[in-house]
């Protein structure tokens, strides 16, 4: 496939707001490409080269790319910062000079998509001294060889403006609909996707062995699985309602981490959002590699503060302080961390996604060293079918400083990216009624790019009323 071609798609996908003609557009582009076209093709549509876990971006400021253009097409520099700002769109900017440039200069080259994915994967991967003038000059290149139409997206690409109105759950939509036309296979493509959240990947295995190809989706070691999300219920009778017998958790104020260990290749900690925090994070990173017990094992809990002096919990405001780029080491002797770990995902290179709770239960806990004073516990469990026992955990844990409890349901297995009845949490707020909204006042605005040029403004900067210091 030609660059210029996917570059059509992106315009006929730009024009229309209907979410059904987005997905068909997306499954016709999807059926004239090969495996390995699809996948790329189904990250640079989100404006991507690869999964956020991989962690490979442009790193680009709109002034580099601006410069790119002005070598590309022999421009003057002054007149093209006014006119790019006037314009308020870097992409519609390229393409009208590039239109320019092409009667002056001659037509473009026939660039294919995977030559185009292949040079922008090798901006992402470009860092250290002299590495901005090269993502110039490559970029530069490009956009000399490229039609007016692809030069618009490429701009748009590479500055993080593309926007084209949907999301990677509509892109498991049109895979669907590049099989069969329908959505008939929409579930099973998204619960593969939960386990192997690389939108590409997905894309590559249909295109290429069609839906039993995702059999081979399996939790991997190196690669996030979405994290399961537990249902609410007012009170705990309405837990014992929904499952009967259950097991009960104490619930941390923390944050979430699902770490991955390999005993040869190391240790990863990712976030909900699939973020790689592994460097944030060298205290749990260093207890795991003399804390677990297995050759590989994929688990998931809750990272808390705690004070190094009284070894209480701390605060979620003060836990959160950890999630830091810099003096990482300082802040790590200043508020060391405990990962209470409750899920186990893979074990030893076998899925324990399907496996019941109380057999993942038993796994986790021969894996998990129980020393003193470790970085990485084990949470408690309690099983019981009293909704006044369940009331009594809940007050023990709340006076302790917890948020709550989480009951899981004794043979659940483990939904990938799902919110289900597996898992029921609560908290005291639930029984309330919970305050979901803020007043605050706009003190500024960011100017619109992209989709958001004809409004006007991207983005509003708001502040929040401060009661201690009386201030927004």
């Amino acid at each position: 496939m030609q660059f210029k071609v996917f570059s059509r798609f992106l315009e006929k996908i730009e024009k229309t707001q209907s979410r059904l003609e987005i997905t068909q557009l997306l499954a016709d582009l999807f059926n004239q490409a090969s495996p390995d076209e699809v996948q790329q093709a189904a990250h640079l549509v989100l404006g991507e080269t690869a999964p956020l876990y991989e962690e490979k971006k442009f790193g680009l400021a709109e002034r580099l790319v601006l410069k790119a253009m002005i070598s590309a097409f022999s421009l003057e520099p002054g007149y093209a910062k006014r006119k790019s700002s006037a314009l308020g769109d870097l992409g519609i900017f390229a393409q009208e000079e590039r239109s320019k440039s092409q009667s002056l200069f001659g037509k473009e080259e026939d660039r294919g998509l995977s030559q185009v994915f292949t040079q922008l994967v090798s901006i992402t991967e470009r860092s250290g001294n002299g590495s901005q003038e090269e993502k110039m000059k490559t970029i530069a290149l490009l956009l000399s060889e490229m039609d007016p139409l692809s030069c618009r997206y490429l701009a748009r690409i590479l500055v993080g403006t593309l926007r084209l109105g949907f999301s990677a759950m509509t892109i498991l939509d049109a895979y669907s609909w590049m099989l069969t036309g329908d959505k008939q296979h929409r579930a099973t493509i998204e619960k593969a996707y939960n386990v192997h959240p690389d939108i590409g990947f997905i894309g590559k295995l249909l295109r290429s062995k069609g839906i039993k190809g995702l059999s081979s989706a399996e939790p991997e070691v190196g690669v996030p699985v979405l994290m399961a999300r537990a249902e609410r219920v007012e009170t705990p009778q309405d837990i014992i309602e929904k499952m009967g017998e259950c097991a009960v958790e104490p619930k941390y104020d923390g944050f979430r981490l699902q770490l991955h260990y390999q005993k040869k290749a190391g240790v990863k900690l990712y976030t909900r959002s699939l973020e790689d925090v592994s460097h944030m994070y060298p205290d749990i990173v260093s207890a795991a590699q003399s804390e677990l017990s297995c050759t590989s094992a994929i688990l998931e809990g809750e990272a808390v503060g705690v004070n190094p002096n009284t070894k209480e919990y701390l605060p979620f405001q003060e836990t959160v302080q950890r999630k830091r780029k810099y003096d990482i080491a300082a802040k790590a002797l200043e508020i060391p961390l405990r990962l209470f770990v409750f899920e186990l995902l893979e074990l030893n290179g076998k899925s324990h996604l399907n496996t019941p709770y109380v057999e993942r239960r038993k796994h986790l806990q021969s894996i998990v060293h129980a020393m003193r004073d470790a970085t990485i516990v084990v949470t408690t469990i309690t099983q019981t079918k009293s909704a006044v026992e369940l009331e009594q955990l809940f007050q023990e844990y709340t006076s302790e400083g917890l948020e709550g409890i989480i009951a899981k349901k004794l043979d659940g297995t483990y939904q990938a990216g799902a919110r289900g009845w597996n898992w029921i949490k609560f908290k005291r707020s639930y029984s309330s009624k919970i305050n979901d909204t803020l007043d605050c006042v706009v003190m500024g605005f960011d100017y619109g790019k992209g989709k958001r040029t004809g409004f006007g403004i991207g983005a509003f900067l708001v502040g929040v009323y401060n009661q201690q210091q009386d201030r927004f």
